[in-house]
């Protein structure tokens, strides 16, 4: 990744409100043979003291379930908003133009757990992204028992402590601020998901 201190993030909350906002992460690893095998699964992010946590859920009997069991060490890559900035936008466009993204890297060991832990994750899981809403019909507790008895043997979860973590938050940090402004004012104009990322840009103007 870039190792440019401008491009990094500030602390350990802004790396673990982004993990809330854009939870599908790329997990890589690869198996005892040497293929590369990944799938793409929301993870939670869990604090635990100074420690990063990351929990999820996958099917079993899968090529990259199968590789992870036998070899567990993973990367994980979580990315955010990204888009094309023209240096025509800025007040001095006689530069290169860029792409601005933002993306989270961490390393570390997957652990796999069935049973009542697995029972309590997918409560969570379910209960995180239906808003906290005990009602909903889809939280696990409101699941009928013949559902969660036909699907939950088929998935696994499990846990994984960061043991590395590198991030790449890339919003024109360098521009001068008409410069920035004018960036964020034509990604708004392009929209779609251009709009997500001039409203991470509009949280750092520069003074």
């Amino acid at each position: 990744m870039y190792n440019i201190p401008i491009y990094k993030a500030a602390d350990q909350e802004e790396i673990v409100a982004f993990i809330n906002e854009y939870p599908l992460a790329l997990i890589t690893g690869v198996n005892p043979v040497g293929k590369i095998v990944s799938t793409q699964i929301p993870l939670l992010v869990k604090k635990r003291g100074d420690d990063l946590y990351l929990l999820g859920h996958m099917m079993k009997n899968t090529d990259h379930c199968k590789a992870f069991l036998e070899n567990p060490e993973v990367v994980s890559v979580f990315t955010g908003p990204n888009g094309y900035v023209s240096a025509s936008w800025c007040v001095n466009s006689n530069k290169g133009s860029t792409w601005n993204y933002m993306s989270v890297h961490t390393e570390g060991k997957l652990s796999f757990f069935e049973g009542e832990q697995l029972v309590a994750l997918m409560k969570e899981f379910t209960l995180y992204h239906e808003g906290g809403n005990t009602s909903s019909p889809t939280v696990y507790d409101n699941l009928p028992e013949s559902y969660t008895n036909k699907w939950m043997p088929h998935i696994i979860g499990f846990e994984m402590k960061v043991e590395h973590l590198d991030t790449v938050f890339k919003l024109s940090q360098g521009l001068d601020k008409e410069s920035y402004l004018n960036v964020i004012a034509e990604l708004e104009k392009k929209g779609g998901t251009n709009s997500f990322l001039a409203e991470e840009m509009k949280k750092r103007i520069p003074s």
